[in-house]
């Protein structure tokens, strides 16, 4: 199932399209009016920001030269088809299949320009690696310049490609197969996000924050919530928000991390916890707090399993433009006893979903370290979490955290941001990472002590750690870059 794109929102001027993919790729345009719904298992989501192609229209089942009426538009498939088979590597029931020199062209213009594209892609059936190129064109398909790097597909499992590619106008997109051999790959979900706008919100207005409190964060001693009364989270924090002025306490709330949430107040912007006997949800109109309805969400070391149903939704909001904010904690951390702690949950979301394997590119080591460390990524001074307008990121405390390892083969745009004290900044003993999938943005940290403000229920055993060091300038930054904002 899936989604491409959404605005968020975006209220004036909505647009729809079938899809039933995830993990965006690329380029095309849809504009079908409507509202929210779910046709055949498929979720369509409103949109106005994003196009895209799944390829779940149009039949072609020759590998000759021809155009194909797609629901994006005409497309040109030169040494391609549109596979079906069991062989196809796909995220519906069709996707593209690509041979020797074979391309892939868009015969129309997306006239809002591009800001990132992004793309499916697999081996097919038992085929070797392959490579490929994304070129795009803005005089009509007279000219192409390449965008981005030339990729290497050589897995049989779908991962997702991302381009940056920011021009505005008129813009075409074309797919070319680059190594001439009779190895064949499949192409699916391009998603193109317009110049100077994205799904999941944008610009400088309020946006909205959700805390997770249904997935266990108060079990045992955990208390990751941003106000709980009676030690019961409740969807709006008391006293109310509108009562927050800016010498507010981080601690008016009770809540481990009601410092959290009262500091995105401050900043002009809307926090709800989504309480125990609330529904993961994206695309169902009839939950309140269905995820479309939210810019951010915050789960912060989850200790009851994510169902296969809140997988979907997760990965759905995330690739049509949300921005998901991931808290782990050390391994051996079942707060609940059931057998599950929040790296192992976090991993099971991340490769046992219907969607794509490891979507976000990294996954978290079942790994238990102490420390200070300023080990803070080099070389980058503009990087929006590290430098962004919340401050200046120099060094993190952990207290009993685990670690994660990236693969930048699943998702090229995973970086590392903070590593463990005296290990290479390379992809393992990494704190803290981001991420971009589809449209959405994802942040990640493997210990939940940093961002403890020690204002929880009375006789839980908390760090007092939100204030420390550069903490509340690291993870203020990741939620406003979550959110899209500056």
């Amino acid at each position: 199932m899936n989604l491409f794109k959404t605005s968020l929102a975006i209220s004036s001027f909505i647009l729809f399209f079938s899809c039933n993919k995830i993990n965006p790729e690329e380029h095309q345009q849809t504009t079908n009016t409507g509202s929210d719904q779910s046709i055949n298992g498929r979720v369509i989501v409103a949109a106005s920001l994003t196009n895209s192609e799944n390829f779940e229209t149009g039949t072609k089942t020759a590998y000759s030269n021809a155009a194909v009426t797609l629901a994006s538009g005409s497309w040109n498939f030169n040494d391609a088809l549109i596979g079906n088979s069991a062989s196809d590597r796909k995220n519906g029931t069709q996707s593209a299949r690509m041979r020797n020199s074979g391309i892939l062209t868009m015969n129309f213009d997306n006239a809002n320009g591009a800001g990132n594209v992004t793309i499916l892609h697999a081996l097919y059936g038992t085929d070797a690696a392959c490579t490929w190129q994304l070129w795009f064109s803005t005089n009509g398909g007279a000219s192409y310049s390449q965008a981005g790097s030339t990729i290497t597909t050589s897995s049989a499992s779908l991962s997702t490609a991302s381009f940056t590619v920011n021009v505005s106008g008129n813009i075409r997109f074309e797919i070319r197969k680059t190594d001439g051999s009779t190895n064949r790959i499949n192409i699916d979900d391009i998603n193109i996000t317009d110049f100077g706008t994205g799904g999941g919100g944008g610009g400088t207005g309020a946006k909205k924050f959700l805390f997770d409190a249904s997935q266990g964060e108060t079990a045992g001693n955990a208390d990751w919530v941003i106000d709980e009364d009676n030690s019961n989270p409740q969807r709006i924090p008391t006293p109310l928000q509108s009562t927050v002025t800016s010498g507010t306490a981080g601690t008016y709330w009770t809540g481990a991390i009601s410092s959290w949430g009262i500091a995105l107040v401050k900043k002009g912007h809307t926090v709800e916890t989504l309480p125990s006997s609330g529904s993961i949800t994206y695309g169902n109109t009839s939950n309140a707090q269905d995820l479309s309805k939210y810019n951010v969400f915050v789960v912060d070391e989850p200790n009851i399993r994510f169902t296969a149903a809140e997988k979907t939704a997760i990965l759905n909001f995330v690739s049509n433009g949300g921005g998901l904010f991931m808290v782990a904690d050390h391994t051996i951390s079942d707060r609940n006893n059931d057998g599950w702690d929040s790296p192992e949950i976090w991993n099971d979301l991340l490769t046992n979903n219907s969607l794509v394997n490891n979507p976000f590119g990294f996954s978290i080591d079942l790994t238990n370290i102490t420390q200070t460390t300023t080990n803070v990524l080099t070389g980058n001074t503009t990087n929006p979490i590290l430098h962004g307008s919340q401050g200046h990121v120099t060094k993190m405390e952990f207290n009993n955290g685990a670690t994660l390892t990236l693969n930048p083969t699943a998702n090229a745009s995973v970086q590392g941001l903070i590593w463990q004290s005296g290990f290479a900044q390379n992809n393992t003993r990494v704190m803290c990472a981001s991420a971009t999938y589809g449209n959405g943005r994802v942040f990640v940290v493997t210990d939940s002590s940093p961002m403890d403000d020690g204002s929880g229920a009375p006789n839980n055993l908390l760090f007092s750690s939100w204030n420390l060091y550069s903490h509340t300038a690291l993870f203020m930054n990741a939620s406003l870059w979550l959110a899209k904002l500056p």
